[in-house]
């Protein structure tokens, strides 16, 4: 008998969160055998897992080795739902700078981003973590990105994402990229002081954001 959606899913949070790569892999090929939408299997399944484990990074049950596994398991199994994903659920590739801002280390938010990013049909360039201010302006221009994305877990950082903004403006190409911010100290009241084209608190969230600003210039 062939199992639910909510059964699938919750294994496929389950085999991340556990870190049990067979489960996650086994899951995934599941959740295609039984025709359930591979995005949804993705972003309802595999990051809701991800996205716990950060949670227990972040409440120090979790350390780097865990996270690291978990991420195995994760990006296993996105290796069997990504081809099915529908062109309908792909944003258009659109070239995502996207780092953790000079003088912070903190990636898992990051990382968590950047796959969600991936998966929604994004072209990424990540730049990791610590990155040089002047980096994501020179690495923005040499691929010719459409969106720049910014990361911080520190107020001491915070200010780095304004710069980078008035570096753009310096060079004349403000208006050729998005920039997404977000980070634990940041908020949607700072976004807009630094004129920041958009801000989440979430990985999901920064998807439905990015979609958002190019749907909206599509629709000019």
């Amino acid at each position: 008998m062939a199992r639910s959606r909510e059964e699938i899913l919750q294994d496929l949070a389950d085999g991340v969160l556990n870190m049990d790569e067979d489960l996650a892999i086994s899951v995934a090929q599941e959740a295609i055998d039984s025709g359930l939408d591979a995005f949804d299997a993705i972003t309802n399944g595999l990051v809701v897992g991800m996205n716990r484990a950060g949670e227990l990074y972040d409440q120090e049950e979790y350390f780097v080795p865990e996270l690291l596994i978990c991420s195995d398991a994760l990006y296993a199994s996105l290796e069997i739902l990504k081809p099915h994903i529908k062109k309908d659920n792909a944003q258009k590739k659109i070239g995502c700078v996207i780092g953790v801002v000079e003088g912070d280390t903190h990636d898992i938010g990051k990382n968590l981003v950047k796959i969600m990013l991936d998966v929604a049909g994004f072209e990424i360039y990540d730049l990791g973590r610590d990155v040089p201010l002047a980096e994501f302006v020179r690495k923005a221009l040499e691929v010719n990105a459409g969106l720049i994305c910014l990361s911080t877990l520190m107020t001491t950082t915070m200010d780095s994402m304004a710069t980078i903004i008035r570096m753009l403006e310096q060079e004349g190409v403000r208006d050729r990229f998005k920039v997404l911010i977000g980070g634990g100290p940041i908020s949607q009241g700072f976004a807009d002081r630094i004129g920041a084209d958009g801000y989440a608190d979430n990985a999901a969230g920064a998807v439905r954001v990015a979609t958002r600003l190019f749907a909206a210039d599509k629709a000019a």
